[in-house]
C-alpha cells in the first residue's frame, strides 16, 4: 500500500478482520486471538519468502494477490498466493486454540448416583450421592447446587423430581433418594433419565451447570447399579443454516419423526388400583363381614397438567356399571396442585361373584375447577369384556378370591360411552 505525502493513513476494516468465508459448515471460534497470530518474542525472525509471502491482509500484497480470497488461520499453506500463513504462524495458532482458556477444556464436574428398579412395586429409585469439582457459578467462587430429574420422553412437570440445595459448595453431598412410581418394564426399555445439576439463585433465574443422561435399559430389575459420570453440556440442535440442502432435508425428516414419536408416547397419566373380592362369611363366622368387591384407589403418577400453573387438582371417580339405581358412584378427595397425587382410599361394593362377571368397573380421573366444569384427565375400564392389562387385572381378582391384587394402568384419553357427571 502506498500513501501520498500529506494524506492520513487509513486502513479498511477488511485489513483488520481476517475471516474464512469458504463454503461448508461454520466452525466454532475457540479464541479471537486465533485470527491474529503473533510470534513469540524469543523466536527467530522469519525472512520473507518471495514465493509465499506472509500477507496479513487479503487486500495488501503484490499484484498477483487477489482481494477476493480472505485469510483463514486454519488453512496455512493451503494456497500458494496471498492470504496464507507461514509454518511458524500455523504452529503458534494451534497453540492458541488448544490453550487452557478454551471452554472445551473447562470441567463441569462429576456426579455419582445409584439407580434401582423394583419390579414388584413398579418403582424406580434414584439415589443422588454426591458431586465433585462443579463449575463455580457465583461471585464467591462457589455454587448452590441441586439436582433435577426428568424422564424422557415425557411431560416436564409430571416427571420432575428435585433434591435439596446444598449452599456454598463445589463438592456437595446429598445422599437423597427420589422415587418414580408407575414405571413399567416397557418404560425401562424405552425411556431415558436426565439428571441436571443447577445452581440456585434467589434473586435471578437458576443457572444450569451440566447434565448426564442414562438409558434405563442399562438397569436390571431388582439390582442396584451405581454410576459415576462426567457432567456435559446439553446436546446442541443441528442448525439448518450450517448444512447443505441434502443435510437440511434429512434434519427436517428426523425432526418430524421425533415429533411423531413424542406424540405417540404422550400419556394422560397412570393410576394404581387394587382389587379384592371378599367372599361372604359362612354360617357362624363373622356376622358383621360382608361379601363383595373392595376397590382401592392408591395413587396416580405423571398426570397431564390441566391448569395454567402447570399442575392439576386431581380426584378420582369410580362407577360399577350398569348402574340402574345410580348408587355405584364413589369419589375421592381432591389433592391440590400436583401431578402425582396419593389418595389411599378404598370403596366397597356389596355384590355376589355371579353378578360381578357381568359388571364393568369404570375409573376416571378429573381436574377440579372452582366455578366451572371439571376437566377430564383420563380413565380406564376393567371388566371381562376389555383387553390387555385391564382384563388380566380383573380376571386375577376373580380367580384369587380374598387376595389383594394391585396393578398400574395407563389412562386413556376417552372412554366408550362415558356418562359420568357430577
Amino acid at each position: 500500500m502506498t500513501v501520498r505525502k500529506g494524506k492520513k493513513l487509513t486502513i479498511s476494516i477488511q485489513e483488520h478482520m481476517a475471516i474464512d468465508v469458504c463454503p461448508g459448515p461454520i466452525r466454532p471460534i475457540r479464541q479471537i486471538s486465533a485470527y491474529f497470530p503473533r510470534l513469540s518474542p524469543t523466536a527467530d525472525p522469519i525472512s520473507p519468502n518471495p514465493a509465499s509471502p506472509l500477507a496479513l491482509s487479503p487486500g495488501v500484497g503484490t499484484s498477483g494477490g487477489t482481494r477476493g480470497s480472505l485469510l483463514s488461520p486454519l488453512q496455512a499453506g493451503a494456497r500458494g498466493g496471498g492470504g496464507t500463513l507461514s509454518a511458524a504462524s500455523s504452529i503458534e495458532t494451534s497453540v492458541d486454540i488448544c490453550s487452557s482458556d478454551s471452554d472445551d477444556s473447562t470441567a463441569l464436574g462429576t456426579l455419582e448416583f445409584e439407580l434401582r428398579y423394583e419390579r414388584a412395586t413398579s418403582s424406580l429409585h434414584c439415589t443422588i450421592i454426591r458431586a465433585k469439582g462443579l463449575k463455580p457459578m457465583d461471585f464467591n467462587g462457589l455454587s448452590d447446587p441441586y439436582v433435577k430429574l426428568h424422564l424422557l420422553p415425557g411431560a416436564c412437570k409430571a416427571n420432575k423430581l428435585k433434591t435439596k440445595t446444598v449452599r456454598n459448595s463445589l463438592n456437595p453431598v446429598w445422599n437423597e433418594t427420589l422415587t418414580y412410581f408407575g414405571i413399567t418394564e416397557e418404560d425401562m426399555h424405552r425411556k431415558t433419565l436426565r439428571l441436571s445439576v443447577c445452581d440456585e439463585d434467589k434473586l435471578t433465574h437458576n443457572e444450569f451447570i451440566g447434565e448426564s443422561r442414562v438409558a434405563l435399559r442399562r438397569v436390571k430389575p431388582d439390582q442396584t447399579k451405581r454410576f459415576y459420570t462426567c457432567l456435559e453440556h446439553p446436546p446442541p440442535l443441528p442448525s439448518p443454516t450450517a448444512m447443505g440442502a441434502a443435510l437440511r432435508g434429512i434434519s427436517c425428516y428426523l425432526r418430524e419423526w421425533e415429533n411423531e414419536q413424542m406424540t405417540s408416547l404422550e400419556e394422560r397419566g397412570r393410576i394404581l388400583i387394587s382389587l379384592q373380592f371378599l367372599t361372604p362369611p359362612a354360617e357362624g363366622e363373622g356376622e358383621g363381614r360382608r361379601g363383595g368387591l373392595c376397590v382401592g384407589v392408591l395413587r396416580c403418577a405423571h398426570l397431564a397438567a390441566m391448569d395454567v400453573n402447570g399442575f392439576s387438582d386431581p380426584y378420582v371417580k369410580i362407577y360399577l356399571k350398569p348402574d340402574v339405581k345410580k348408587k355405584s358412584k364413589h369419589k375421592t378427595a381432591v389433592i391440590k396442585k400436583t401431578l402425582n397425587p396419593e389418595f389411599n382410599e378404598e370403596f366397597f361394593y356389596e355384590i355376589p361373584l355371579s353378578d360381578l362377571v357381568h359388571k364393568t368397573l369404570e375409573v376416571t380421573v378429573w381436574d377440579y375447577d372452582l366455578g366451572r366444569s371439571n376437566d377430564f384427565i383420563g380413565g380406564v375400564c376393567l371388566s371381562c369384556h376389555v383387553q390387555g392389562d385391564a382384563l388380566r387385572h380383573w380376571m386375577d381378582c376373580l380367580r384369587n378370591k380374598g387376595q389383594r391384587v394391585e396393578r398400574w394402568h395407563i389412562l386413556a384419553n376417552e372412554l366408550p360411552q362415558t356418562t359420568c357427571h357430577d
